[in-house]
């Protein structure tokens, strides 16, 4: 066998000019991401805390609703009375329970969701709270034929419409969204918003706190 005939796999791969340890190395790695080019996590809005003086507050449910169940109970143990017959305790007992419990979640979820504080700083509606800053525009009552764009636009606060027995007050947020701010005495609380933003974009002083330079002035 000729010099020629032999081959060592070791040998070509030298031969062709191919250096396997060079290719490895040759591999393009993947770009390493810069801590900067990472997509950082949304940084979650703080959120608006109530402060200044209440001008306008609707505790949202009576506690009155909770009467009801004794009242009602009392009404069938007088009729299960006047019969004559067996009064039944344990049915009347079940029934005045879930009745009474019944009413009080009711109250408790009421003052919870459909609450209304409004002071010369914020705005609570049910859970949220905005802050009047946010506030560009309150639209005065609508008293044409014609519908307004507020008046189909979403409630303030974690509900999506306006609750039962309130009406809405339209106003459109710094970002331009339209929303609707609500209460059952509407009318008083379009009047206390209205005036309570105008004196926050007016750059005047909360209630009960002396304008900038009065104290200066009166010391002087």
């Amino acid at each position: 066998m000729s010099e020629r005939d032999e081959f060592d796999p070791a040998d070509g791969a030298d031969t062709d000019g191919t250096d396997t340890e060079g290719a490895e190395t040759d591999e393009t790695d993947p770009p390493e991401t810069e801590e900067s080019e990472v997509a950082a996590p949304a940084e979650r809005a703080p959120e608006v805390v109530e402060r200044g003086e209440e001008l306008f507050y609707e505790e949202g449910g009576s506690k009155w609703v909770i009467v009801i169940g004794p009242v009602m109970l009392a009404l069938t143990l007088a009729l299960e009375i006047a019969g004559g017959g067996r009064i039944h305790w344990e049915v009347l007992t079940i029934f005045g329970v879930i009745l009474i419990g019944f009413s009080i979640m009711q109250v408790i979820a009421a003052r919870r969701h459909v609450s209304v504080r409004l002071t010369d700083c914020t705005l609570r509606q049910g859970t949220r709270v905005t802050d009047l800053d946010d506030i560009a525009k309150v639209y005065p009552e609508n008293t044409g034929p014609e519908a307004q764009d507020w008046e189909s636009a979403p409630a303030l606060g974690e509900l999506h419409a306006v609750p039962r027995r309130r009406k809405g007050v339209g106003v459109k947020l710094t970002n331009g969204r339209l929303a609707q701010a609500w209460a059952r005495d509407v009318d008083r609380f379009r009047v206390e918003l209205t005036e309570a933003h105008l004196a926050v974009k007016m750059g005047l002083p909360p209630k009960g706190m002396p304008p900038e330079g009065a104290s200066s002035a009166g010391d002087a």
